[in-house]
């Protein structure tokens, strides 16, 4: 049984209607049509900043340890300035502005600028610039977008990225003070600017159809794609979005955010819900990981989110100091209306463990929900907005979105339409045509299945990749994507992250990124400074490993659900390589191709020293 909410007016009606057609397809949309959007983000933070200039809109940590904070009428302002000096440079779609560094006051400023007067800007994964080796996709970037001016708040973190965009005769700035020292022009200069009269005029010209931003996908086994990203398909995805989340409307919300603003979930999903509605967002420069999350927990301690969005893995992060502290938790869920996870499958215990936390802690649960959406569309294109007992279920489509779907071997592949996809890749016709089918329904890839039986007012649970699902050799079809989740919730917490393998073998197998500290806890016999590939040869880790696939076999249904073996990686996920995101996303195709001989030896006859088979 659900525990009841608190009274409150959380989600607004989504009501699906159906229409069935006679070749099996099926397309869904919402019963009401989308409401007025503004024409351009700008549009709204204008609006919020006559409206309450004082308010404050954004705010990171400072140096000395508090709260930097930028007002809806001081940034209006600013970026009026800055917008000037973008147009004194003569910028433009065809020579934007490349960001190299992360959230931040000035990123935001920057961006926003480039909005206001038609300067797109290309928000780029830190990890390109400062994990990277080879800097190879940040070459890829210059190379597509063709920037005449790149953007980094830390000059000096980002100084070898910076060398590489120098030798082009690009134009650096930067933040700090290391503009004389790398030759780049300091960031306070563009605030200097006057606010000319060509601001106002480029004003007029930005609409819907101006491109905002562009957005780099994570790539598969290549280089990523440059998603272009209108106002429209901003401005019509948080109307969606306030539609189905109605609180939003209510008051202004409160959010406590590190998701990268070079993906869509950080920045046009949670940077645009503060904007759009007139909130304060605080920069979290937190991450999910063992090094980053103290960071997390001392915002949290200080500021009280009305909603939380987060990935999964960030959730499982938070979790033990929300049960260990009662102060903590007693804050954090103070005045929260909202769990939002997204980018990945949330495991059953940690839905769990929130909803007990909260009912315990205030009373009642604190409704989790969650979405399913891409780059292409802005993100949101359908979202939960009922009380449901399990995580998994993305719901039905946002106002204004028609989903379609297609039987593909023997699933249901989804399409979309509406004002919140993309018109293309940038500089790739070729991509952006076959993106879309004869109707324009933008292909997701995904694969969807109903929540309920005969119940498309329950929403859909998420059904896999379509293209990752394969056969064995046996002609039995394997659903990737739930295996996957299931898979790593079974193993918690020894499992970081995992990759089915199985095309055209007799069985399923996993290529394991084991979670270090959990695996080495399982033989504390060995030294800690033994190499992890050592540790993951060791017969007691196999026998705790095998011991779990046996559990896995036991409640299985088949061979299309039956993990029969498994390889331990030593070596994290590349960011090089596409293999992994900044957000801690798994690139899976892009995993198999590059650890091909990983998969052969995971089906080799001799049995290598990382693999343990049931």
């Amino acid at each position: 049984m659900i525990p009841p909410s608190a009274p409150l007016r959380l989600f607004g009606k989504l009501d699906p209607v159906v229409e069935t057609r006679p070749d099996g397809v099926i397309v869904v949309r919402s019963a009401k049509p989308l409401p007025h959007y503004a024409a351009s983000l700008v549009d709204r933070l204008e609006h919020w900043a006559k409206v309450t200039p004082e308010r404050v809109f954004l705010a990171e940590r400072a140096a000395g340890g508090g709260w930097r904070e930028l007002t809806y009428g001081a940034a209006f302002e600013q970026i009026l300035h800055i917008g000037a000096a973008l147009l004194a440079r003569d910028l433009s779609e065809d020579e934007p502005v490349l960001i190299l560094s992360g959230n931040g006051t000035d990123h935001a400023l920057v961006s926003l600028a480039g909005m206001a007067v038609g300067v797109p800007t290309c928000p780029m994964s830190t990890a390109y610039s400062l994990v990277s080796q080879d800097l190879g996709k940040l070459s890829y970037a210059l190379d597509l977008l063709t920037p005449r001016l790149v953007f980094a708040a830390e000059g000096r973190a980002y100084a070898r990225a910076l060398r590489k965009v120098k030798e082009r005769g690009i134009e650096i700035v930067v933040s700090d003070d290391s503009a004389e020292e790398l030759g780049a022009t300091p960031f306070r200069s563009l605030l200097e600017r006057p606010i000319s009269s060509a601001v106002v005029s480029a004003r007029t010209q930005v609409g819907p159809d101006s491109i905002a931003k562009f957005l780099l996908t994570s790539g598969s086994t290549g280089y990523p794609k440059a998603v272009t990203n209108t106002h429209r398909m901003i401005c019509a995805n948080q109307a969606m979005l306030a539609e189905a989340m109605a609180f939003l409307k209510d008051e202004p919300p409160v959010l406590v955010d590190w998701l990268p603003w070079a993906h869509t979930f950080g920045s046009n999903h949670n940077f645009g819900i503060a904007l759009y509605n007139g909130g304060t967002l605080y920069i979290d420069a937190g991450k999910p990981m063992p090094n980053g999350i103290e960071a997390t927990v001392r915002n949290l301690r200080e500021i009280a989110p009305t909603i939380y969005f987060n990935v999964p893995k960030g959730f499982e992060a938070l979790l033990p100091y929300l049960q260990a502290d009662e102060a903590l938790r007693l804050h954090f869920f103070s005045r929260l209306k909202l769990m939002f996870y997204a980018g990945a499958g949330l495991s059953k215990p940690v839905w769990d463990a929130y909803r007990d936390l909260s009912i315990d802690t205030v009373g009642h649960a604190i409704t989790m929900t969650t979405s399913l959406g891409a780059t292409e569309t802005a993100p949101g294109a359908l979202i939960g907005v009922r009380e449901v007992d399990r995580p998994g279920i993305v719901g039905v489509p946002h106002r204004g979105v028609e989903l379609k779907l297609v039987p593909n071997a023997g699933k249901l592949e989804a399409r979309l339409r509406g004002p919140n996809i993309m018109p293309g890749y940038w500089r790739r016709p070729d991509l952006t045509q076959s993106a879309f089918d004869a109707e324009g329904f933008y292909l997701l890839g995904d694969a969807l299945r109903l929540a309920e039986p005969n119940n498309f007012a329950a929403g859909f649970e998420f059904d896999g990749r379509v293209s990752e699902d394969f056969k064995l050799a046996t002609g039995t079809w394997v659903s990737v994507g739930p295996l996957r989740v299931d898979f790593i919730g079974k193993l918690d917490p020894l499992v970081k992250d995992a990759v089915v393998t199985g095309h055209d073998r007799d069985d399923i197998g996993m290529l394991v990124f084991p979670e270090e500290e959990a695996v080495r806890a399982l033989a504390p016999h060995l030294p800690a400074d033994v190499p992890l590939a050592e540790v993951l040869g060791d017969p007691a880790v196999h026998d705790a490993f095998r011991a779990r696939l046996a559990e896995i076999a036991k409640v299985s249904t088949g061979s299309s659900t039956r993990v029969m073996r498994l390889a331990l990686l030593a070596d994290p996920p590349s960011i090089d390589l596409g293999e992994a995101t900044d957000k801690g996303s798994l690139n899976q195709r892009a995993v198999l191709a590059n650890r091909a001989s990983e998969v052969e030896a995971l089906y080799g006859a001799e049995g290598a020293p990382n693999v343990v088979k049931l």
